[in-house]
């Protein structure tokens, strides 16, 4: 189950409201690519996909691919705020290493 800490939630609520889709799921996903192999994806979606997995947490509607559901079972997403500006944070017990940006990642083999 994926957890989103009370600041990333209000960031989702931020992104939902300036981009005027207050209503919108908030689709989370892995891609193959980035630096270590995998990366994180999120963006906001006014539609559901069949294939899609609905999530709620608290009144954040999340969307996750199938695919994507082995990587992200037990995700902690945060929003911090830093000198270089505001951002996502993944913590993910399931990773190995990480690129320095975050959002790429290496799965730990089993």
């Amino acid at each position: 189950m994926i957890e989103l800490t009370s600041a990333a939630i209000q960031e989702i609520k931020r992104m939902q409201n300036s981009r005027q889709q207050p209503n919108s799921y908030f689709r989370l996903g892995v891609k193959p690519g980035g630096c270590d192999g995998l990366y994180y994806t999120f963006d906001l979606s006014e539609t559901k996909e069949n294939s899609d997995r609905l999530q709620t947490v608290e009144d954040i509607s999340l969307l996750i691919d199938e695919h994507s559901l082995n990587y992200l079972s037990d995700l902690r997403l945060d929003y911090a705020e830093d000198l270089m500006g505001g951002g996502f944070r993944f913590h993910n017990p399931l990773i190995a290493t990480s690129c320095r940006c975050g959002l790429s990642f290496t799965l730990k083999e089993s």
